[in-house]
């Protein structure tokens, strides 16, 4: 081989290093609505082919999912084998929903992961201390790009639903914000989660003083705000969000695609794109 053709196969080389290290990351929020017989023609039995459709559609490297419970998550693996997933349920006993998340094994490694309870108590699984009737907790880790080796922390929570439980929300967001002051700055931070309340509550208050709020930020937004839907389609309210720290961000979409008038989910789901430091 000559000198000059040494030279090109090493630029062409470098140039396909360059463009693997500034590949997007997608990353989706979705609350998967776990398997409830009230939902009656909307029960997980009728949605989860659609709800494999729909994540076949989107491809996102990981996914935040909430309300997921074990047989869902097996039945997602079984269906998407290109995923790995890893999440504990809510309960002392590992039981119950789980903030499941999902990501792709040829994009991702994971180098660490935990969980702590929204609580007094954040090391104590299962631990209830604000008046809700439900243990909420956070599901995290920290991923590594295959690609480049790039790292970014994603964070995965649930709070309360009551009207009753604005209290303990902005408990549950400050506990959040605690945790991921103590990140290295240098790291990227994904905050994904249904947070049952919307935009102008102190909750969200809390997590834009640190993070952005990728709905009003990303240089691109498609779909409608609104993500809770109640299986109607008529989305009223936004309590979906995801924040980014310490990343590009090009654009975040919500979901809303339906087959034959049914949906994957009673919550559209969200999914940015962004580019790691």
């Amino acid at each position: 081989m000559s000198r000059w053709s040494l030279v090109l196969a090493g630029l062409l080389g470098l140039a396909s290093m360059q463009a693997r290290a500034t590949d997007p990351l997608s990353v989706m929020s979705f609350n998967i609505r776990l398997p409830a017989e009230s939902d009656g023609v909307d029960y997980w039995e009728t949605r989860k082919p659609l709800a494999v459709r729909m994540l076949r559609e989107q491809q996102p490297d990981v996914i935040g999912l909430q309300e997921l419970v074990k047989a869902q998550a097996d039945y997602l693996a079984r269906e998407l084998p290109q995923y790995a997933w890893f999440g504990r349920g809510r309960e002392a006993d590992g039981g119950g929903e789980h903030m499941g998340v999902f990501y792709r094994k040829d994009r991702l490694k994971v180098i660490e992961s935990g969980d702590f309870w929204l609580s007094d108590t954040p090391d104590v699984a299962g631990s209830i201390t604000w008046g809700h009737p439900h243990p909420r907790m956070v599901t995290w880790a920290l991923f590594e790009q295959r690609s480049d080796g790039r790292r970014f922390y994603l964070f995965n929570t649930h709070l309360p639903y009551r009207d009753e439980d604005e209290a303990a929300r902005l408990k549950g967001a400050q506990a959040i914000a605690r945790h991921l002051a103590t990140l290295p700055d240098d790291v990227p931070v994904v905050l994904t989660g249904d947070f049952n309340t919307t935009p102008d509550s102190d909750a969200h208050a809390v997590l834009a003083g640190t993070l952005q709020d990728a709905w009003t930020t990303a240089p691109r937004v498609e779909g409608i705000d609104a993500t809770f839907h109640g299986f109607t389609g008529k989305a009223d309210r936004r309590i979906d969000w995801i924040f980014v720290r310490g990343a590009q961000l090009e654009s975040i979409t919500s979901v809303t695609t339906r087959w034959n008038h049914r949906y994957p989910s009673d919550h559209f789901p969200l999914v940015v794109t962004l580019r790691l430091p």
